[in-house]
């Protein structure tokens, strides 16, 4: 199975320009499909789909060994995250008092599995990114937890309409911000104290994409309702 999978890995490699190519027509064809009234519903339903394909080429590309330290701390955080979400819309004490819609698939105590993948994923990305700036690992700590933060700040403008989650009073809480600000630095400090490098040559195009894609379905989502 490792073999099967380095193969693999070798093979996206060699063609990685043609993987960047995918990606753009990927999330192209996901900005034509939410502009389009007639199949806007299918892409709805495909949401989940598209961010566990952007996570799946992130581990394709990471450049690192997966030794048992590295599978357990990204199972930690997909774990981990997928509980305070769940603790955080039980009780409301984290991000403030919201709830989980059908946008983001199957859910369990009201919470998506796919939430922890989507932390992991940008978990990964915005480290990869502060990883090649000149500067020391407490600034990149701090630099990659903003960043999750900023791309948060794109994701609640847009999760409504993709019926992904809602606040109460329509708007996050200034707390929710803060708390993700806290959760990312806990996340990015145990991840740089841990030693494992986040090196992926797709991470920073892969999460400027779906920034992007984010950002212009709110524009259409602005101007068709």
């Amino acid at each position: 199975m490792g073999l099967k999978l380095r193969s693999i890995n070798a093979f996206l490699i060699k063609h990685e320009v043609y993987v960047r190519v995918l990606v753009i027509i990927f999330y192209a064809v996901g900005v034509a499909g939410f502009a389009i009234p007639q199949t806007r519903a299918l892409f709805l339903e495909l949401t989940p789909l598209a961010l566990v394909l952007s996570m799946g080429v992130i581990l394709f590309f990471h450049n690192q060994p997966y030794d048992k330290k590295t599978i357990i701390f990204f199972a930690s955080v997909v774990a981990g995250t997928w509980g305070i979400e769940t603790i955080g819309v039980h009780t409301g004490a984290i991000f403030g008092t919201y709830s989980y819609g059908s946008g983001l698939g199957i859910k369990l105590y009201g919470v998506p599995l796919l939430i922890g993948i989507n932390w992991l994923f940008l978990t990964y990305c915005t480290s990869t990114i502060a990883g090649h700036l000149p500067f020391n690992p407490l600034i990149k700590v701090l630099l990659s937890s903003l960043m999750m933060v900023i791309y948060d700040l794109i994701l609640e403008l847009v999760a409504p309409f993709l019926y992904m989650w809602n606040f109460e009073g329509g708007m996050p809480p200034f707390r929710n911000y803060a708390a993700w600000f806290i959760l990312s630095l806990i996340i990015h400090g145990l991840l740089k104290i841990s030693g494992i490098k986040t090196e992926n040559r797709l991470a920073s195009m892969i999460i400027t994409a779906q920034a992007l894609f984010f950002i212009l379905l709110l524009i259409i989502f602005k101007i068709t309702e």
